[in-house]
């Protein structure tokens, strides 16, 4: 079992990342999923830290600006749209002051739907009846080698389901939501459908964009996730995103398709 966490604090809005948040495309950079988990986490704090208004973070968009190294970083909130209904809320993490990651959360009113929710997709197979698959057996790096992956069924190259969980902590000594958590392993998705080898080919993706109809709970993200390479460099991942009880979103992921 592993133990530790991806992240710790330094300071306020300061934090350095251990091994385990190190790439899959270059095992000296950061793998962008504990960094996109750790921007949601600052964003609740800043959100935590204000009068509740019964806002929920209902759709959040990752840019990745540059090179991801494996150094301390800053996450800085604002707000950009304010709104008792509606607010947008910005994030840039910086390292080395420099802008590596900018993104844009929508917080939206909550009240009660349920006498009108429906049109998700069926639940998946849960977890605890599959057995795992080593996903370091693709990709190298401590963030794959943290992660407990599930397959739903055989991964095929650009089509898997799979859930994903991991044993560590986003952030030593802090306490994270399960959204923070369930974000920190999203980008996943896009190394467990890989449609070419990694060795062969390279996909990164410049983007993630999670929509949310429902706030994840319990400890497993499951990604049902399609992938599609076009013919003139780019390629899409999408994904339905899970948790335990059913469907609970979307997640997109623009790729920037070459030859390694």
């Amino acid at each position: 079992m592993n133990t530790g966490s991806y992240y710790e604090p330094i300071d306020e809005d300061r934090y350095k990342p251990t091994v385990h948040a190190g790439g899959a495309w270059d095992i000296d950079e950061l793998h962008f999923s504990p960094l996109g988990g750790l921007i949601v986490h600052a964003i609740e704090r800043r959100l935590a830290a204000r009068p509740e208004n019964g806002l929920v973070m209902s759709r959040i968009s990752f840019d990745i600006l540059g090179r991801l190294a494996l150094d301390e970083c800053e996450v800085r909130v604002e707000t950009i749209r304010p709104g008792r209904t509606i607010e947008l809320i910005e994030a840039v993490a910086l390292v080395s002051d420099r802008p590596v990651v900018r993104a844009r959360a929508w917080l939206l009113a909550s009240s009660d739907t349920s006498a009108v929710a429906g049109g998700a997709a069926d639940r998946l197979t849960p977890p605890e009846t599959l057995a795992p698959w080593p996903l370091s057996s693709v990709w190298p790096g401590g963030y794959i080698a943290s992660l407990d992956v599930r397959p739903v069924t055989t991964p095929q190259p650009g089509r898997t389901t799979a859930w994903i969980s991991t044993d560590l902590d986003l952030v030593a000594g802090e306490q994270v939501s399960p959204l923070a958590s369930y974000v920190a392993l999203v980008d996943t998705a896009n190394g467990i459908a890989v449609r070419q080898p990694p060795t062969a080919w390279m996909f990164p993706n410049v983007d993630l964009t999670i929509h949310l109809h429902r706030r994840p709970e319990g400890r497993w993200t499951g990604l049902d996730t399609t992938v599609v390479f076009g013919p003139t460099g780019q390629g899409v991942t999408s994904t339905v995103l899970h948790d335990v009880t059913g469907p609970i979103g979307h997640a997109q992921q623009i790729l920037t398709v070459r030859p390694s």
